[in-house]
């Protein structure tokens, strides 16, 4: 069929960004048609964090915030100067839900559950009478000279609105729903659109070893990225092994830059268990340590320092046969290279995961196309582009999703005093 009726803004995808957008802009009485491809609205955000939702990061410096956003900051200045993490407190906690700060900064909702942020935006939108279709996927912009006049769905029927809002998301989670179907329909009329790369994505290896650790956590340790025999980038923080490689915050927020070494050669790691010693004051740790358990067999007793298969690792990669020593029987000169181990676990990084593992993936529009005052498109000023269509790489720890929070308020705004 084909719609007569004409909207004042249609918004095109039920995320994030989406779903806040047309709440604000029907909030004002804008009358907001919102088509979702999915049968439900917000599948995407309802498992993001661990089905948790790192809903915003606290860190109420918009400058320090946008240290996060090395490429881009200078871009989001605008938008974030008006709608930052502290305005995220406030929407949310003024709508009945209230967050809580844990470590790294990183806010949830107080409940834990993703599920509660779909439901507050959801019941935004049904308080406001926005025109809700879900199983309606958009493949087309209809566009007039410099003006997009409506939007085409795959049903054949073909919506018309005064402003179309693009907020399709990216590509990460592609069993969500996230084909990239913006991306697609902003580069026919035009857009340039960078191709995507899987981002805040866990690394492989083909170190068996590694493998072999599966499902174990190590809480601080130092990761050493090198490549040509220098070390080009390190982190501290958390980590977990995988059966496909290594993943946790650590690595995850070291994956863009990693995946940029890997495109220029070979790349090794190498973990340091224990950073905030130096080689003597490990050492002096494990005599100590050695000490206290003298006659038992070094496989019982380094797992008083480490996770049990890390430990087993440990001694594996250095010698096998020290795990049933005594550790009393243990030489200096075997001790020192067990400490050694310890500071240099290494293997090879053989790439990254795909874009059903990635938390976010970079690509999407080119930043110089968009004006961030207004969240428009340059190319075509009733067209607004939101959240993960940009091309932004930013790390995990609630960035992605104030990136959503923002571009969306900024954009219904604009919207609002349009329609006055």
């Amino acid at each position: 069929m084909n719609a007569k009726e004409t909207y004042d803004v249609i918004v095109i995808g039920g995320g994030a960004s989406g779903m806040m957008c047309a709440g604000v802009a029907a909030a004002k009485g804008a009358r907001v048609l919102l088509l979702e491809k999915n049968r439900e609205l917000g599948r995407k955000l309802a498992i993001t964090g661990g089905k948790r939702c790192n809903i915003t990061n606290n860190e109420p410096d918009v400058r320090k915030f946008l240290s996060h956003f090395p490429q881009a900051g200078k871009f989001l200045f605008s938008p974030f100067s008006k709608f930052s993490s502290r305005e995220t407190f406030s929407f949310f906690e003024k709508r009945g839900l209230p967050l809580v700060t844990q470590a790294r900064k990183r806010v949830f909702p107080k409940s834990e559950r993703a599920s509660d942020v779909v439901a507050v935006l959801e019941k935004d939108l049904r308080k406001n009478d926005v025109k809700i279709l879900t199983g309606t996927e958009a493949c087309a912009l209809k566009v007039d000279g410099d003006t997009v006049t409506g939007v085409t769905t795959h049903q054949s029927e073909t919506f018309n609105a005064r402003y179309i809002v693009v907020a399709t998301g990216g590509v990460a989670a592609p069993e969500t729903g996230s084909t990239g179907d913006g991306f697609r329909m902003l580069r026919s009329i035009g857009h340039t659109v960078a191709e995507a790369s899987p981002n805040i994505v866990p690394l492989k290896t083909d170190a068996q070893w590694v493998h072999r650790l599966t499902g174990t956590t190590c809480s601080h340790v130092e990761v050493r990225f090198s490549q040509g025999g220098k070390v080009r980038l390190k982190k501290k923080g958390k980590i977990l092994f995988t059966h496909f490689g290594i993943s946790g915050p650590l690595i995850l927020n070291s994956s863009f830059e990693v995946r940029e070494l890997l495109a220029h050669g070979a790349v090794h790691a190498s973990i340091n268990l224990f950073p905030d010693l130096n080689e003597a004051e490990l050492d002096a740790l494990l005599v100590q340590t050695f000490d206290a358990h003298k006659n038992k067999k070094l496989r019982n007793v380094l797992p008083e320092l480490l996770p049990k298969s890390v430990a087993l690792a440990v001694i594996y990669l250095t010698n096998p046969s020290l795990g049933e020593l005594s550790v009393h029987s243990i030489l200096k000169e075997n001790r020192r290279k067990l400490a050694k181990t310890m500071r240099t676990l290494g293997f090879p990084i053989t790439g990254t995961m795909g874009f059903e593992k990635a938390v976010i993936a970079d690509g999407g529009v080119a930043l110089e196309e968009i004006d961030f005052t207004t969240m428009t498109s340059r190319l075509f000023p009733n067209l607004y582009i939101l959240g993960d269509m940009l091309h932004v790489n930013r790390p995990s720890g609630g960035f992605s999703l104030q990136l959503c929070w923002t571009t969306a308020w900024v954009a219904a705004q604009d919207i609002i005093e349009k329609l006055k």
